[in-house]
C-alpha cells in the first residue's frame, strides 16, 4: 500500500527567524518573551531554536546587535568620505533610510523597544546602545577636526559643537521617525540640515 506523500518542511531562513524573533523582543523585552513565543512565532521546536541560535539570549543579543551595528557601518563608511560636506549628507540621509525600512525589513527603532529597559547576563542593551551612539559620535567629532585641521572647514570651527549639533538632527529623525514620519518628510529635513550646516560651517575662504 502506498505510504501518503509527507508535504515539505519549511526551509529555515535564519535572517527571517532573526527577524521575527526581534519584533517580539522589541515588543514584549527579553524577559517578557519566552521560549514558547519564539518557537512559536518561528515555528521551530525548542531544540532547533537552540541548535541554530544557542539558547534564548544569544538570540537576543544576535538581534539586538544585527540591527544596531548598522548605525556604526553608516558612520564608519559617512567618516571615509573625502569631503567633510558628504560626511554630513551621508549620516543624515544614509540613517533616514536606515529609520524608514519597511517593516518586512526592519523590527523597528531599538531605542524606543522594551528590548532596550532590558538585559541578558551578558549584554546590558542600554549600555551597549550608549557605547555605540559615544563611537559614532567621537568618530564624527574626530572627522571634524580633521577638517578644520586640514582647511576644508575655519578655523574657528568649534568641531565638538558641531558634532553636537549633527548628533542633535540625528536623533530628531529617529524620534519623528519612530512617531511615524514618512520619509520623504523625513529626507526633505535632512537635507535642509545639511545644507544649514555645511553653508554655516562650509569649505574655509
Amino acid at each position: 500500500m502506498p505510504q501518503p506523500k509527507r508535504g515539505r518542511p519549511r526551509a529555515f531562513d535564519r535572517d527571517q527567524a532573526l527577524l521575527d524573533a526581534a519584533r517580539l523582543f522589541w515588543r514584549r523585552g527579553y524577559s517578557g518573551t519566552s521560549t514558547r513565543d519564539l518557537t512559536a512565532r518561528l515555528g521551530l521546536s525548542t531544540s532547533s531554536l537552540y541548535g541554530a541560535f544557542g539558547s534564548k539570549a544569544e538570540l537576543f543579543e544576535e538581534a539586538v546587535r544585527t540591527y544596531a551595528e548598522r548605525y556604526r557601518e553608516i558612520y564608519e563608511q559617512a567618516v571615509a568620505a573625502p569631503d567633510f560636506r558628504t560626511v554630513v549628507e551621508r549620516v543624515l540621509i544614509d540613517s533616514v533610510h536606515e529609520f524608514t525600512r519597511p517593516d518586512d525589513e526592519h523590527p523597528g527603532c531599538l531605542l524606543s523597544s522594551a528590548a532596550m529597559a532590558d538585559s541578558t547576563s551578558t549584554l546590558d542593551t542600554s549600555a551597549y546602545f550608549a557605547e555605540l551612539q559615544g563611537h559614532n559620535e567621537r568618530i564624527l567629532r574626530a572627522r571634524a577636526e580633521r577638517a578644520v585641521e586640514e582647511g576644508e572647514l575655519p578655523p574657528d570651527t568649534d568641531a565638538s559643537a558641531l558634532t553636537g549639533l549633527i548628533q542633535s538632527i540625528w536623533h530628531g529623525l529617529s524620534a519623528r521617525a519612530n512617531l511615524g514620519a514618512d520619509r520623504a518628510d523625513l529626507l526633505a529635513t535632512a537635507r535642509l540640515g545639511h545644507a544649514l550646516i555645511c553653508g554655516r560651517a562650509g569649505p574655509a575662504r
